[in-house]
């Protein structure tokens, strides 16, 4: 969660989204980073208008996209976590699930969220120090040692880290969201 990975994201939102209903984010097994505010400024636009072509008749409601100084989400999405997400990834899970910006599936995080900071010490070596607690907005829980919880619990099996078949974690991911699909308001927008 860099920068080099959230201009990757950034990009395969545009190539990959493009023309599609629904978004599934996949925070699993991830170390962590800083960058869930820009993340977050991908996923949560607020539609204050559209654009249709001259003589269009398609019915399309649509923004320009080079109006905005990201890519933007506006559909609806779902975010896979898991034991694994430590750090920004956890923090991102709980601010998805806390902004309802969508279901968070899968396994409660670890709650390893810290922020920390870097001290050089003689010949060479470093330490890294915690310098400050994160807490969830509106109910002042320290995310230290409380991993989010997600709105759908589903247990992976160890040997489907591995498989390239079988992934339970993001198939309910997909069901869920495909579940929802149709009652969600952000369906259809942009």
């Amino acid at each position: 969660m860099d920068i080099p990975s959230f201009e990757g994201f950034e990009r395969d939102l545009q190539a990959a989204g493009e023309g599609k209903e629904g978004l599934v984010i996949d925070v699993r097994s991830n170390g962590g980073g800083w960058t869930t505010d820009y993340l977050l400024a991908t996923l949560m636009v607020q539609r204050h208008a559209f654009t249709a072509p001259r003589d269009d008749t398609s019915g399309i409601k649509a923004y320009p996209q080079s109006r905005l100084p990201l890519a933007a989400w506006t559909r609806p999405a779902v975010t896979i976590c898991n034991e694994d997400s430590y750090s920004n990834a956890e923090i991102f899970s709980h601010a998805f699930k806390t902004l309802k910006r969508g279901p968070l599936v899968g396994q409660t995080t670890f709650g390893a969220v810290i922020s920390t900071g870097a001290h050089a010490l003689p010949g060479g070596g470093y330490v890294r120090i915690p310098l400050r607690g994160w807490y969830v907005a509106g109910s002042d829980m320290k995310m230290e040692n409380n991993g989010a919880v997600p709105d759908v619990i589903v247990a992976q099996l160890p040997t489907e880290d591995i498989d390239a078949t079988e992934d339970t974690q993001l198939r309910t991911a997909v069901e869920t969201l495909l579940s929802q699909l149709a009652s969600d308001p952000r369906n259809g927008a942009w």
